[in-house]
This record gives structure tokens, C-alpha cells and sequence, in this order.
């Protein structure tokens, strides 16, 4: 089953992050088992041309890309859909108007108001009828929910058509209410609890990205009703692997 169908019937989905631009990196997440992985324009140093390789990688293994945008801009959106990724994750969506402006910069018209290039997702020109068949059944639309004015309008946000799912950004969440990093505040968690009820209400998968790989905040994730999981990012998968097995080692000698 295809990802954006998953999404409408709130199936239980983990991907994780790539920053870094080796290919190597992207095929090895892709093949132990993740259901979607992000490409992080946004903080990271990836560029459109590593992207579409990324994405290419991805394409080989069956792997959904989605491509976190810098902004929600139509002409970055209209060129990582024309690379040949998935999906896009919108950053700092705050209003529905945010939202709807997403959807069409995704979407040809009737639809949407993407401009048509002759691109990658279009097979250089060759597949351009079968693209727009595809992109109807499999694009695939994220918001960010990481402002409290983005909590305060969830309920107009989420019901835009063509959104397939949110996101919680917590620190930034955090920030614009003044407690930056204040995770486990209670008016931190109140809001999160907010989104997520209103994407229960609106059928919404939605989730939250658990930065580090932790199984049992994962877990307890899960357990509160999310079910579009991000699941640590390649650096700090990396990181912790290295350091947890090497002060296995050094303990043992």
C-alpha cells in the first residue's frame, strides 16, 4: 500500500531524517525498513542537486522521499516535486491559507497552480500524462505544526483539502510561546495535546519526531495516539551507535 494511502486510513507509519548527502546513507535507511524518509532542506546543508540524487536513491529502493522545505514557497516546492520526490513538508504553517497555498503550489491545475516543466518526475519529458495521473494518487502534503498560531487555527489548518498529514516541531512550538526548549511544560504539552485531538477529530495522521533514537519515548509516542512517527535522523542515529558501542568496548577490556 502506497503512503498517501496509508495516511488517509491513519495507519501507523515511522521514517526518519537525512541530512547528509552520501547516497550510501540514504540506501541503507531506505533498506532497513523505513516507511518514509525526509530529505531536510531546512537544517541542513543539502542542496536541490544532492536531493534529486537522494531521491533517486530512495526511488530504487521503494522508499516514499519527502523533501522538508526551507519555506513554504511554490517555486522550491515546484522544483523538488519536479526532482521526483513524494511529498514536501511544509515548514511554519500557521493558517489554513499556509496550508491551501502548499496544496496548490503541489497540485496542476484544475487542481492546484504548479507550473508544468518537463523534469525528472515527468521522465524527462516522456512520462508527463502518467506524472499527473500519479501525482493525484500519490502526492503527499505535510504541515509543521510549530507555532502556537498554528495550534490556535489546527482545526481550519487540518481540513484543508490536500493535506495529508502534520507534523509537531515541539522546540520551535516551545519557542513561539516563550518557553524555548521547555518541552515537558505543561502549557507545551497542553498544545500538543490540542493538535493532537484535532487530528483525531478530522481523521489527520499526525505525529511528532522523536530526534532521539529512543524506542521507549518512540513507544510512548505511539501510545498517545500518533501514528505518523519521525524516528531519529541520520547523524544522531550514527552518533549514538558509535558512542553506545565503543563504551560497550572500553567497559569490557
Amino acid at each position: 500500500m502506497q503512503l498517501k494511502s496509508k495516511l488517509a486510513r491513519s495507519d501507523l507509519t515511522i521514517g526518519s531524517w537525512i541530512t547528509l548527502s552520501n547516497p550510501a546513507i540514504a540506501e541503507i535507511m531506505a533498506a532497513a525498513g523505513f516507511d518514509w524518509l525526509v530529505l531536510d532542506m531546512e537544517h541542513s546543508v543539502l542542496e536541490l542537486s544532492e536531493v534529486q540524487v537522494l531521491i533517486q536513491v530512495l526511488d530504487g529502493r521503494r522508499c516514499p522521499a519527502i523533501v522538508r522545505l526551507t519555506s513554504n514557497h511554490p517555486d522550491q516546492i515546484k522544483r523538488v516535486m519536479d526532482a521526483g520526490a513524494t511529498g514536501v513538508m511544509v515548514p511554519m504553517v500557521k493558517s489554513a491559507a499556509d496550508a491551501e497555498a502548499a496544496v496548490q503550489a503541489v497540485y496542476y491545475p484544475p487542481r492546484g497552480q504548479r507550473g508544468v516543466g518537463l523534469a525528472r518526475a515527468q521522465g524527462y519529458g516522456a512520462e508527463f500524462q502518467q506524472y499527473r495521473q500519479w501525482l493525484n494518487e500519490n502526492a503527499v502534503v505535510v504541515v509543521m505544526i510549530e507555532h502556537i498560531d498554528a495550534v490556535n487555527a489546527i482545526d481550519s489548518i487540518l481540513s484543508v483539502d490536500g493535506i495529508d498529514a502534520y507534523i509537531i516541531g515541539p522546540y520551535d512550538l516551545s519557542g513561539s510561546m516563550g518557553l524555548i526548549g521547555e518541552l515537558s511544560h505543561p502549557k507545551v504539552q497542553s498544545a500538543i495535546e490540542r493538535v493532537l485531538k484535532a487530528g483525531r477529530r478530522l481523521n489527520k495522521s499526525g505525529g511528532i519526531h522523536v530526534v532521539e533514537p529512543d524506542q521507549n519515548e518512540l513507544h510512548r509516542r505511539i501510545s498517545d495516539g500518533f501514528n505518523f512517527l519521525g524516528y531519529g535522523l541520520d547523524i544522531r542515529i550514527l552518533d549514538t551507535l558509535c558512542r553506545n558501542h565503543m563504551q560497550n568496548i572500553r567497559a569490557a577490556l
